[in-house]
């Protein structure tokens, strides 16, 4: 099964899951049992997760087990493995609060010649928009959403502006305090240059709405490990509609740590990159 016809059914087993996971957002009890930390080092706690990962794992396993899953891979990985990565629900305070925009994400790594990681497949589902977002390695990425008439699918591209003045921004931050502070520093320095300035997420719907141009940008700080899937997701998308992520100094995002990430449309990040220092 090439790539492109093996994102399409790892999208498919997005959406069936997504299905389900739609359903418990609507549960009284999930505000009850959800937990979200008010200290660094802790994801936020759903119990859906516990539910969703090894089904959509396991469903995955039916298409190409590869050399397993991400959060299972060894410290040294040869060349030429593949590792398939499934996040918990991205957005799960957005989940809790009843709100629309929250995923369900899954990638795909490869080891490259030098033992590097490189995603190669993204998929990113918000169930409760009927919205699906896929890409694979030199294949492009398209948007697939429910219409009256039936599923629409459309190749994306970010958008063409080269400057702050007019440009949509998009940024995240962290329930810590001291994480926040450092996007909220950013904003305010950023006041009065770009039209708007958007403040919804996920980190993975935000990384997509550059890629299909509702954004010319998106920044976030202190993007944790768990953080990993979702961002992989969306990056394999911004980068096959021709967009740019990288790290906030411009370096490439590294898969094994935390990371202050930036998504653009490639055009305007020169303009931007100043701003996204400490």
């Amino acid at each position: 099964m090439d790539l492109q016809q093996l994102a399409l059914e790892a999208a498919r087993v997005a959406q069936d899951v997504g299905k389900h996971a739609f359903q418990a957002q609507a549960s009284p009890t999930t505000m009850v049992e959800s937990h979200i930390p008010d200290v660094a080092g802790e994801p936020p706690t759903l119990p859906i997760n516990d539910r969703l990962v090894p089904f959509i794992e396991n469903r995955l396993t039916y298409l190409d087990r590869f050399n397993g899953f991400w959060h299972d891979h060894p410290q040294q990985c040869q060349p030429g493995e593949r590792y398939w990565c499934v996040g918990r629900i991205d957005g799960a305070i957005n989940f809790v609060r009843d709100m629309s925009e929250w995923t369900v994400t899954i990638s795909l790594f490869e080891i490259d010649e030098h033992g590097g990681a490189n995603p190669i497949l993204g998929v990113v589902h918000a169930p409760a928009l009927e919205l699906t977002y896929l890409a694979a390695r030199g294949k492009g990425a398209i948007r697939i959403w429910n219409t009256p008439f039936g599923n629409k699918r459309q190749k994306i591209i970010p958008t063409t502006r080269a400057s702050l003045d007019g440009s949509v921004i998009s940024y995240g931050m962290s329930y810590v305090p001291s994480e926040s502070e450092r996007a909220l520093h950013v904003v305010a320095a950023l006041a009065g240059k770009p039209a708007d300035i958007k403040r919804v997420g996920p980190v993975s719907l935000d990384m997509c709405k550059v890629a299909d141009g509702t954004y010319d940008a998106y920044f976030e700080p202190h993007l944790h490990s768990w953080d990993i899937p979702a961002v992989s997701a969306g990056t394999v998308v911004v980068r096959e509609a021709q967009g740019q992520v990288s790290r906030w100094d411009g370096q490439d995002i590294r898969w094994r740590e935390e990371n202050d990430v930036v998504a653009s449309n490639g055009l305007l990040i020169d303009q931007l990159r100043p701003y996204l220092h400490d």
